[in-house]
């Protein structure tokens, strides 16, 4: 039996099989996890960030069958919708943890407020220094205003070069949240 469940959500104009979800889903399967990922595509051609609305209306529905432990995973586009609908699960306590990487912690001009997560939740974020879409500095005060663990690596918006470093800390929050 899984210790519970992960949904990790790509981000903008990428898909399911992207190298980073990729890497989070086979962490996930080897800690004894099940995971899904969602396909957002059919959704990103929807104005310049996609239909926002839309892929939070999926990943909602998606988070609804999940009866036990959740941990809600996403880069960038997928970051931000799993802490809105992060928000709306922390009640239930089945949200066990979030991990987000290269978070816009705003989408000027497209969202009404800035990206939300639920307070007393494990959140993990995972950001670039030379993000070029959302500065580190913005993601830095972001994350001091939550007490939010803050991992800062030498690399840009996609974090290509750090991976498997950002596997390692996933791994590290699904032991906090299977405990």
């Amino acid at each position: 039996m899984a210790r519970g469940h992960v949904i990790l959500s790509h981000g903008l104009q990428s898909g399911p099989n992207a190298t980073k979800v990729s890497a989070l889903a086979e962490v996930a399967e080897a800690l004894g996890w099940s995971h899904e990922r969602p396909d957002y595509r059919d959704l990103d051609g929807r104005g310049r960030l996609g239909d926002v609305a839309a892929r939070m209306a999926r990943l909602r529905e998606r988070a609804a069958l999940v009866p036990g432990p959740l941990v809600l995973a996403g880069s960038s586009m997928g970051a931000f919708i799993s802490g809105e609908v992060g928000c709306e699960l922390a009640t239930s306590e089945r949200l066990r943890g979030l991990f987000l990487m290269a978070p816009p912690v705003a989408l000027l001009g497209e969202w009404p407020q800035a990206l939300r997560v639920p307070e007393g939740v494990p959140l993990m974020v995972v950001h670039g220094w030379d993000d070029e879409l959302i500065p580190a500095s913005a993601v830095v005060d972001w994350c001091a205003a939550r007490k939010a663990e803050l991992r800062l690596v030498d690399d840009s918006h996609r974090l290509s070069g750090h991976v498997e470093y950002s596997a390692r800390a996933f791994a590290e929050l699904l032991h906090r949240a299977a405990a």
